[in-house]
């Protein structure tokens, strides 16, 4: 029986009970009702809000499937290709069919119809080769176009003799939890597949880096999703599948996705610049200790880059940065944060505690290196 179903009928039997109960007393073995709940009928919660649900996703499916691709990627000798962290799937198929020793999988889609595809950073970082399959099966050799580590988005290039079909962005900023998701992808290199969920939560930081909190989703996202489209009923990509939570490596029911409004700016400046400029001090940072304020007052010197911005400027390991242009600085991503968001030649006032005293050092802003940190 389908929830649908047992919702209706769950609904049918609580009204021949109300039915019942208006007669008279209550029978034997029933329960009085206080005359101050809340109606079981409430209108509120009345079957019309969801709506009717569809017989099929089948039109769904055939309208977005064209902008799904699928992703091989084969890594370079130093095996430097997709170091993936903790949470995200490795995009390495330990199931049969298993891809080539050397070689990984991954997804992706396509954003523009000349050929401009949207994939994780970490599908293909490091990759010597990449080949791209379309939902009909050719094949395409792809080229890296851009990328930015510390959102986890890279766009690959594919040439193709006629326009491709491009996929949608929705707007992130109006799922609510609850809505209906279609994920997509080549999950462990079978193929391109189609998984139905709705989003868990929103908002979530996973500790996968500063700038992105991501859609919790309960759809089935498996190693090889990562870079797949997550899209809304409308057909419109409204997350890019990136990370999932699970002790066995496969789907626990617990993924997350790239907010599209987040995705969509970050995509659009890789396609014109191939790289985000991003600021950078050159330091290491962590949070200070719990007996410091807890994590989160400040983000504490670690380490220092030789002749980077925040040495020239005379910060030393063990400072606690507090503000960033008067903005108080919430824990080492908080630093991340502000500092990349600044262009490059900027100068910024930091406010440093060193030994109880609070110090504004001026500090010119330099430009992050690739697969640095702050």
């Amino acid at each position: 029986m389908t929830r649908f179903a047992a919702g209706f009928v769950l609904a049918l039997v609580l009204a021949l009970a109300g039915r019942g109960a208006q007669a008279g007393a209550p029978a034997q073995g029933e329960t009085q009702v206080p005359a101050h709940a809340e109606p079981l009928s409430n209108p509120a919660l009345a079957g019309p809000l969801l709506g009717t649900p569809p017989a099929s996703l089948a039109p769904l499916v055939k309208w977005v499937a064209p902008a799904v691709v699928g992703i091989a990627v084969t890594e370079a000798p130093s095996g430097a290709s997709m170091p993936a962290p903790v949470l995200k799937p490795s995009t390495k198929s330990s199931r049969a069919p298993q891809p080539p020793i050397g070689q990984a999988a991954g997804s992706g889609f396509i954003i523009r119809a000349d050929g401009m595809i949207v994939t994780n950073d970490h599908v293909v970082a490091g990759a010597a080769q990449i080949i791209v399959t379309l939902n009909d099966g050719t094949r395409y050799p792809a080229k890296l176009a851009g990328a930015d580590d510390l959102t986890d988005i890279a766009i690959i290039k594919i040439s193709s003799s006629s326009p491709l079909t491009p996929a949608r962005w929705g707007d992130s900023s109006k799922v609510q939890v609850g809505d209906w998701v279609l994920a997509a992808g080549n999950p462990f290199a079978l193929g391109n597949s189609f998984t139905l969920g709705i989003v868990s939560a929103e908002g979530r930081d996973i500790d996968d880096g500063p700038f992105t909190h991501f859609f919790q989703l309960d759809a089935p996202i498996n190693p090889g999703n990562s870079g797949g489209p997550s899209f809304n009923m409308q057909g419109q990509v409204i997350g890019i599948n990136a990370a999932i939570v699970s002790p066995s490596g496969g789907s626990v029911g617990v993924g997350f996705a790239i907010p599209s409004n987040s995705a969509a700016t970050v995509v659009d400046e890789l396609i014109a610049h191939g790289a985000i400029a991003r600021g950078w001090l050159g330091v290491g940072v962590g949070d200070p200790p719990a007996g410091n304020g807890g994590p989160g007052n400040g983000a504490v010197i670690t380490g220092l880059e030789p002749g980077g911005p925040a040495d020239r400027a005379g910060l030393t390991v063990g400072e606690t940065v507090l503000t960033v242009n008067g903005i108080v600085v919430s824990g080492a991503d908080g630093l991340t944060r502000a500092i990349a968001g600044l262009q490059p030649g900027v100068k910024v006032s930091l406010g440093v505690s060193e030994n109880a005293h609070i110090f504004h050092i001026p500090v010119i802003v330099g430009r992050r290196p690739a697969q640095l940190g702050e």
